[in-house]
């Protein structure tokens, strides 16, 4: 068996990349109990929901947190009719009395429940880790897909919205916290607890097993050609802003001056020299002259 099979069983209803028929099936695996979930942020309790199809279609009850007073108004509306979904309007802190521990701990939720979603493209990774009363047996973390799945990056705390997390940092977060990584989508990582790791027949769960059809599309990898020029393969677009990333953009040298500095003559090298000194891109590389 393929280790990341369980992307076999993607469906949307209102997830975005396939969360909801993965979801449907973990639960299937490993039971459901307390038919409690959360999620934050919200949105408006539908739009790229992965709570929405158990609490609508599963008779789920929820807290579902949304800091945006639009959105919040939006997700009153939708659920107004749903007495078991505590609906809260907040930004979650990583201490304090926002606190994610703090917030539920004034709700009905039991300390043991079913599912947390983690979505605010930020402090995801520090709101996880700073989660101590509660146990969700399952977690959906969102995390950077731009990030190379070598590196361990972190955002800083003290940032609102910066990078976020890599997928590794969250694997390894995980792993601390008593979890284990079942599956990945484009940028969401899912997680069970530890004692029902072995009902899914994975053998390799680091992510560059259950990631990596997913890497190439996801990742900005550049070269260089010996004449100076940088060449983008991959991702080629600023997920977040739905920009294209132009090659011409990214060039460090004009393209007067891209070739290969064996072909260099006197007036060539005094002109980079300059250039450099201008631009304060350093020295040149002695041994190519």
């Amino acid at each position: 068996m393929k280790n990341d099979w369980l992307l076999d069983y993607r469906k949307d209803v209102t997830s975005q990349t396939g969360e909801d028929g993965i979801i449907d099936k973990v639960f299937e695996i490993i039971g459901i109990q307390s038919k409690w979930c959360v999620e934050f942020g919200a949105y408006d309790g539908k739009f790229c929901s992965n709570t929405y199809n158990l609490i609508n279609r599963g008779g789920y009850s929820a807290v579902l947190i949304e800091p945006s007073k639009g959105r919040y108004n939006a997700l009153e509306k939708n659920y107004a009719d749903k007495p078991n979904v505590v609906l809260l309007n907040s930004f979650i802190d990583i201490e304090g009395a926002n606190s994610l521990d703090n917030i539920l701990s004034r709700t009905p939720i039991p300390t043991e429940f079913d599912l947390l979603v983690i979505d605010i493209d930020g402090n995801d990774y520090h709101i996880w880790q700073s989660l101590e009363k509660y146990h969700p047996r399952v977690v959906i973390i969102e995390f950077n897909s731009t990030i190379p799945l070598n590196l361990e990056i972190v955002q800083p705390k003290e940032k609102i919205h910066d990078c976020c997390a890599s997928l590794l940092a969250v694997y390894n977060l995980g792993k601390q916290k008593g979890y284990q990584l079942v599956c990945t989508t484009e940028d969401n990582a899912i997680f069970v607890e530890e004692k029902h790791f072995a009902l899914f027949n994975i053998d390799n769960n680091h992510p560059s097993e259950l990631w990596k059809a997913f890497e190439s599309q996801s990742i900005t990898q550049l070269y260089q050609k010996v004449d100076g020029t940088l060449v983008i393969t991959g991702n080629d677009r600023l997920n977040w802003h739905g920009v294209k990333i132009k090659q011409s953009a990214i060039q460090v040298l004009p393209k007067f001056l891209r070739f290969f500095p064996g072909l260099d003559n006197f007036w060539t090298r005094m002109i980079k020299r300059l250039y450099y000194k201008v631009f304060r891109l350093g020295s040149m590389n002695r041994d190519v002259l």
